[in-house]
């Protein structure tokens, strides 16, 4: 008798490897860089991907009911400024100071409007982490690069509440593939006016599609899978690993090296990420469930 069984990724280390995947997707980004740009980089990755999850998700546009698109229509502007802002960013600063500030965004949201003395902990554990970073006395952290971290994370925190309100009436597959067609509405423009695009090369083109792959289309698969099997919280609590991931991810791959100040920068956000979570009385839809065309 033949056995049908089928080998399946089990959820913790589907999530693990989702992180490597998105860590990286950001290095090669920064590879290209030098000849694309922030803005022509985002472009290549958004318009790659949206064109991979629609061929693969295949979303019937045309029975969309006005609410769902006045959900996604926000969701996906958000999440194409969150991703430009974000590798405007990662070219001035190094991928683990850029995702540790990043997290502020989501960690906010968490802490917002509670009332209890241990999130009062959290909240500035995550201030001095980022008090280790900021360049008080104009040296150290480029303060532009710092600006657009935070922002993305601004966007960030602005992104899961649109995306819980659009997962409310649209399943999420579909959500993102739509959302994506109108991320690029606010990167393309941006892409094409840089004229980084106008040289695009089969290599290029190569490395961007490797690109989508490993930041979008990868680390999503292996996130909605987990997601089907993994508590909220817990799947919460893995993400919350991401910056300390990349820091790692920004020396191994691009030799990146961080000030002792930064690396308890990083650790302090994280703990407070950590933390935040476990201590949530309703665990908010997560430091990553939806950051699949993130950082």
């Amino acid at each position: 008798m033949k056995s049908t069984s089928r080998f399946t990724l089990p959820a913790v280390p589907a999530v693990l490897l989702a992180i490597v995947s998105v860590q990286g997707g950001a290095a090669i980004a920064k590879g290209l860089f030098p000849v694309l740009g922030p803005a022509g980089t985002t472009s290549l990755r958004v318009g790659i991907s949206a064109l991979v999850l629609l061929l693969v998700v295949r979303p019937r546009l045309g029975r969309l009911s006005a609410a769902q698109w006045r959900a996604v229509v926000p969701y996906g502007l958000a999440l194409g400024l969150m991703n430009l802002l974000f590798y405007c960013s990662l070219a001035r600063i190094p991928l683990g100071l850029a995702v540790t500030l990043e997290f502020i965004g989501p960690l906010g949201l968490a802490l917002a409007g509670s009332r209890r003395w241990g999130d009062v902990v959290w909240a500035l554990l995550a201030a001095a982490g980022i008090a280790l970073i900021a360049p008080w006395h104009g040296q150290g952290i480029d303060l532009l690069g710092l600006g657009f971290a935070l922002a993305a994370g601004g966007c960030w925190a602005v992104y899961i509440v649109l995306g819980q309100r659009t997962a409310a009436v649209l399943p999420g597959q579909q959500a993102v593939a739509i959302g994506l067609l109108f991320a690029a509405l606010p990167v393309l423009p941006v892409g094409v006016a840089s004229g980084s695009l106008v040289g695009l090369t089969p290599h290029l083109m190569l490395l961007g599609c490797a690109l989508a792959v490993f930041s979008s289309v990868l680390p999503f698969s292996l996130e909605m899978h987990a997601l089907r099997i993994l508590p909220t919280r817990t799947f919460s609590i893995l993400m919350s690993l991401e910056p300390v991931a990349a820091a790692l991810s920004g020396w191994l791959l691009l030799g990146e090296r961080l000030l002792l100040a930064q690396w308890l920068a990083v650790g302090f956000i994280a703990i407070a990420s950590v933390g935040a979570t476990l201590t949530a009385r309703r665990p908010v839809a997560a430091f990553g469930g939806e950051q699949v065309v993130d950082s």
